[in-house]
């Protein structure tokens, strides 16, 4: 009895040795716990108020109409992580947005356009990134500095809102795809959301680059030391970044179905709050594109609690700027906390 007990106490001792040892390198799953914890209190609260929020058209439409917001969180998770930020994927959504819907309207074919606006974005990316890597500006003010010039570009388009009547841009939000009338539905934008977190999930936790990535916002000059590609996979995150608010411009054309020069300003303090309430750490280093999309679902809950509620939008804002505050209090007690456990 005394060998079993003994076997007994060992194999409990390791298993909570285990768990220790599991929250102390995961401990920046918190921040996301947090939010999952948030989100449930959002939508079972708004339940219990309205009686009629766990409709399927309205958490369907949570999707639907934040599917741009997600692809730009996906993105800005990316630059976070090295301890960056991009300050210009709202203008950027606007310029190719524009640019696609007058290139649709003069006639060129969607196969064409679509890929000259993710190319547009990828080109403000990498601009952002020579300028914060080659020449040393910093990620605030380079990423600014392509903000005034992409809001600018979309001026040079037009000043007007320009209609966008493509059967298969519109087709991409117009089509609900369900089971049955009535039931849940989602739409090709809400697919492709989803495939562009799924995808930034994979590309950060099993590729080379995604390490890399990790590796840059925790200690630049660790990386270096290393010998990892610190300059490729710091420009390159601008990049994806880029790229991606070159997708949500399709999107949001397809979501509006116009195209208008002042879209989306304000949307990259939207993406960057989604991202830190989500968990990811301003300094870098830490955390997850599924957190970032958690984040976007507690914004877009947010909004459409407040839209129940007959408020003023501005009231979104002032939910999210406290939220914000919250996890940022918090994101400096987990350093705070990672720093004394490495001392």
């Amino acid at each position: 009895m005394t060998g079993l007990t003994v076997a007994g106490e060992t194999r409990a001792a390791s298993a909570v040795g285990s768990v220790r040892r599991f929250t102390s390198r995961r401990v920046t799953w918190i921040p996301v716990l947090a939010a999952v914890t948030i989100l449930l209190l959002l939508l079972v609260g708004a339940q219990l108020y309205f009686g009629n929020f766990f409709t399927p058209r309205v958490l369907s439409s949570l999707l639907l109409d934040n599917a741009y917001l997600l692809i730009l969180a996906v993105g800005m998770t990316f630059v976070i992580l090295t301890g960056g930020i991009d300050l210009s994927v709202g203008a950027v959504m606007a310029f190719t947005g524009m640019l696609g819907a007058s290139l649709l309207r003069d006639g060129l074919p969607t196969a064409v356009v679509i890929p000259v606006m993710l190319a547009i974005g990828a080109g403000m990316g990498l601009a952002v990134g020579v300028l914060v890597h080659y020449f040393d500006v910093q990620p605030f003010i380079a990423s600014l500095a392509a903000m005034f010039a992409a809001r600018g570009l979309a001026f040079m388009v037009s000043l007007s809102s320009i209609k966008v009547e493509d059967p298969a841009i519109l087709w991409l939000q117009s089509t609900r795809l369900q089971v049955a009338p009535g039931s849940w539905y989602i739409t090709p934008t809400g697919i492709l959301a989803l495939l562009v977190v799924l995808v930034g999930a994979l590309v950060l936790h099993f590729t080379r680059f995604g390490r890399t990535i990790y590796a840059i916002g925790g200690s630049e000059q660790s990386a270096h030391l290393m010998g990892l590609p610190v300059v490729r996979t710091k420009i390159l995150a601008y990049v994806v970044s880029g790229v991606c608010a070159g997708l949500a411009g399709v999107v949001f054309t397809a979501y509006t179905g116009a195209s208008y020069p002042l879209n989306g300003i304000g949307t990259e303090l939207d993406t960057i709050a989604a991202v830190v309430i989500g968990g990811t750490l301003l300094t870098g280093g830490s955390g997850f594109v599924v957190g970032s999309m958690i984040g976007v679902f507690v914004y877009g809950t947010i909004k459409t609690v407040i839209s129940f509620l007959g408020a003023e939008q501005s009231w979104t804002r002032i939910s999210i700027g406290a939220l914000l505050l919250v996890f940022v209090v918090v994101q400096r007690i987990i350093v705070a906390r990672s720093a004394a456990q490495r001392r």
